[in-house]
């Protein structure tokens, strides 16, 4: 989910030894140290974000970092943190996240076909589909993304263009 300048991108699945390093879970698409990254915002209360400032990363696989933060230098202290989302300024954000990521999606603005839905806050991948949540009409929707419904994905002008199957929209209203 997006908020105004801060973007998911995973959460702390766990701690990794006994000095208070915890295991990112991400979904930025690609294998990544986010190396250079300064500040990570997590989520400790729902939409309540602190910054956390960044010791050291290091890759564990495509989909996992471990991350050491100051002022976490035990395991007891990390566990506090196992389960929080984390967030990413938007700068970093675009920085650290794969083009070929649906969580790239983020911010675009939905269109089916001609007609502007709204902008998509968050992307919800699962096994089979990805969702993209939008506001529309002042009621929460879950879109399917499904290849055979993209008709374009506009990266410079942050446009998904969707040809959506008749009455998907009217399950909402």
């Amino acid at each position: 989910m997006a908020t105004e300048e801060h973007f998911s991108i995973g959460k702390f699945t766990g701690t990794f030894g006994v000095n208070g390093q915890l295991v990112l879970q991400h979904s930025l698409g690609k294998k990544t140290s986010l190396k250079g990254l300064e500040v990570m915002m997590v989520e400790v209360k729902r939409n309540d974000l602190l910054p956390f400032f960044v010791k050291e990363t290091k890759i564990k696989n495509d989909t996992e970092i471990y991350v050491s933060l100051e002022d976490i230098s035990s395991k007891e202290k990390a566990q506090k943190l196992v389960s929080r989302p984390v967030w990413l300024k938007e700068a970093a954000f675009k920085k650290y996240v794969s083009t070929s990521s649906s969580i790239s999606l983020l911010g675009y603005i939905m269109y089916n076909n001609e007609e502007e839905l709204s902008e998509i806050i968050e992307v919800i991948e699962q096994p089979h589909q990805v969702l993209a949540k939008i506001m529309y009409m002042e009621r929460e929707m879950l879109i399917p993304v499904h290849p055979s419904f993209i008709v374009q994905i506009d990266s410079k002008n942050k446009k998904v263009i969707l040809d959506l199957p008749e009455g998907l929209l009217d399950i909402y209203l």
